[in-house]
Protein backbone atom coordinates (compact mmCIF):
# COMPACT_ATOMS: atom_id res chain seq x y z
CA UNK A 1 0.00 0.00 0.00
CA UNK A 2 3.00 2.27 0.74
CA UNK A 3 4.60 2.60 -2.56
CA UNK A 4 1.16 2.94 -4.37
CA UNK A 5 0.35 5.66 -2.24
CA UNK A 6 4.06 7.09 -3.15
CA UNK A 7 3.51 6.36 -6.71
CA UNK A 8 2.79 9.44 -8.73
CA UNK A 9 0.29 8.26 -10.93
CA UNK A 10 -2.05 7.25 -7.65
CA UNK A 11 -4.67 9.42 -6.90
CA UNK A 12 -6.42 8.91 -3.55
CA UNK A 13 -8.84 10.19 -1.56
CA UNK A 14 -9.92 9.42 2.24
CA UNK A 15 -13.32 10.48 3.66
CA UNK A 16 -13.28 10.52 7.71
CA UNK A 17 -16.35 10.43 9.98
CA UNK A 18 -15.09 12.41 13.17
CA UNK A 19 -11.66 10.82 13.91
CA UNK A 20 -12.43 7.73 11.69
CA UNK A 21 -11.55 6.44 8.46
CA UNK A 22 -14.94 6.14 6.86
CA UNK A 23 -13.56 4.81 3.39
CA UNK A 24 -11.34 5.44 0.51
CA UNK A 25 -10.49 5.31 -3.34
CA UNK A 26 -7.94 5.04 -5.14
CA UNK A 27 -7.00 5.33 -8.89
CA UNK A 28 -3.38 4.84 -11.12
CA UNK A 29 -3.96 7.97 -13.60
CA UNK A 30 -1.65 7.64 -16.87
CA UNK A 31 -1.64 10.10 -20.03
CA UNK A 32 -5.34 10.83 -19.97
CA UNK A 33 -6.97 7.18 -18.61
CA UNK A 34 -7.60 5.86 -15.07
CA UNK A 35 -8.30 2.67 -13.35
CA UNK A 36 -9.95 2.75 -10.34
CA UNK A 37 -8.29 0.27 -8.32
CA UNK A 38 -9.89 -0.06 -5.05
CA UNK A 39 -12.85 1.44 -3.26
CA UNK A 40 -13.80 0.65 0.03
CA UNK A 41 -16.36 2.14 3.02
CA UNK A 42 -16.34 1.34 6.41
CA UNK A 43 -19.51 -1.26 7.23
CA UNK A 44 -20.96 1.91 9.03
CA UNK A 45 -21.55 4.11 6.48
CA UNK A 46 -22.62 1.21 3.99
CA UNK A 47 -26.50 2.83 2.33
CA UNK A 48 -25.79 5.88 3.55
CA UNK A 49 -24.94 7.56 0.53
CA UNK A 50 -21.00 7.48 1.26
CA UNK A 51 -19.43 5.56 -1.46
CA UNK A 52 -21.19 7.71 -3.69
CA UNK A 53 -19.69 10.90 -2.22
CA UNK A 54 -16.35 9.82 -1.87
CA UNK A 55 -16.84 8.56 -5.86
CA UNK A 56 -18.05 11.91 -7.12
CA UNK A 57 -15.12 14.08 -5.11
CA UNK A 58 -12.88 11.48 -7.05
CA UNK A 59 -14.30 11.63 -10.66
CA UNK A 60 -14.37 16.11 -10.14
CA UNK A 61 -10.78 15.68 -9.14
CA UNK A 62 -9.83 13.11 -12.20
CA UNK A 63 -11.59 15.36 -14.46
CA UNK A 64 -9.93 18.50 -13.04
CA UNK A 65 -6.45 16.75 -13.94
CA UNK A 66 -7.12 16.42 -17.26
CA UNK A 67 -8.77 12.58 -17.35
CA UNK A 68 -11.14 11.53 -20.23
CA UNK A 69 -12.18 8.46 -19.21
CA UNK A 70 -11.75 6.14 -16.07
CA UNK A 71 -12.13 2.05 -16.17
CA UNK A 72 -12.66 -0.28 -13.69
CA UNK A 73 -13.25 -3.96 -13.30
CA UNK A 74 -15.98 -5.71 -10.80
CA UNK A 75 -17.55 -8.85 -9.55
CA UNK A 76 -20.64 -9.66 -11.74
CA UNK A 77 -22.04 -10.02 -8.80
CA UNK A 78 -21.05 -7.19 -7.08
CA UNK A 79 -25.11 -5.39 -6.70
CA UNK A 80 -24.51 -2.24 -4.44
CA UNK A 81 -21.11 -1.68 -6.39
CA UNK A 82 -23.39 -2.18 -9.80
CA UNK A 83 -25.96 -0.26 -8.87
CA UNK A 84 -22.99 2.50 -7.43
CA UNK A 85 -21.14 2.70 -10.69
CA UNK A 86 -24.29 2.83 -12.61
CA UNK A 87 -25.50 5.65 -11.41
CA UNK A 88 -22.19 7.21 -11.73
CA UNK A 89 -22.20 6.97 -15.47
CA UNK A 90 -20.22 3.65 -15.94
CA UNK A 91 -20.98 1.13 -18.82
CA UNK A 92 -20.08 -1.93 -19.59
CA UNK A 93 -17.55 -2.27 -22.53
CA UNK A 94 -15.78 -5.44 -21.77
CA UNK A 95 -16.60 -9.01 -19.65
CA UNK A 96 -14.00 -10.97 -18.30
CA UNK A 97 -15.05 -14.63 -17.89
CA UNK A 98 -14.27 -16.77 -15.20
CA UNK A 99 -12.32 -14.06 -13.23
CA UNK A 100 -13.17 -14.23 -9.55
CA UNK A 101 -13.71 -17.28 -7.55
CA UNK A 102 -17.16 -17.65 -6.53
CA UNK A 103 -19.26 -19.96 -4.28
CA UNK A 104 -20.41 -21.74 -7.07
CA UNK A 105 -17.54 -22.10 -9.06
CA UNK A 106 -16.13 -18.88 -11.01
CA UNK A 107 -18.03 -15.72 -11.99
CA UNK A 108 -16.99 -13.20 -14.78
CA UNK A 109 -15.24 -9.66 -14.07
CA UNK A 110 -16.77 -6.98 -15.82
CA UNK A 111 -14.53 -4.46 -17.27
CA UNK A 112 -16.65 -0.31 -16.65
CA UNK A 113 -15.84 2.65 -18.37
CA UNK A 114 -17.10 6.59 -18.30
CA UNK A 115 -16.24 9.31 -20.13
CA UNK A 116 -14.66 12.64 -18.35
CA UNK A 117 -15.59 15.05 -21.09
Amino acid sequence: MEGLLLDPHIIAHRALTGTKLGGFIMSRRVEDEAEILSVAVAGSQRGRGFARRLLDLHLRRLAGLGTRAVFLEVDENNTPALRLYGRAGFREVSRRPNYYPGTDGAVAALVLRRDLT
